[in-house]
């Protein structure tokens, strides 16, 4: 099995940008849409679905500290 190595390659960390970046802007369209709907069902799908992204956010942040 191979070693993970303890730096990441340009390569690699635009593709973790790439990534945050994509889950960020689905949580923030995530919480614009929950505040625009009336009806609540709907509106606690929306910010269940931008709870999840923003776990992913964090836990790429995470992968790079």
């Amino acid at each position: 099995m191979k070693q993970v190595p303890d730096m990441i390659s340009t390569k690699d960390l635009s593709y973790l940008e790439d990534m945050f970046n994509w889950h960020f802007t689905l949580c923030k369209k995530a919480i614009d849409y929950s505040e625009l709907v009336s009806d609540k069902n709907i509106a606690t799908f929306f910010n269940k679905v931008a709870e999840e992204h923003i776990t992913i956010c964090k836990k790429i942040v995470e992968k790079l500290g």
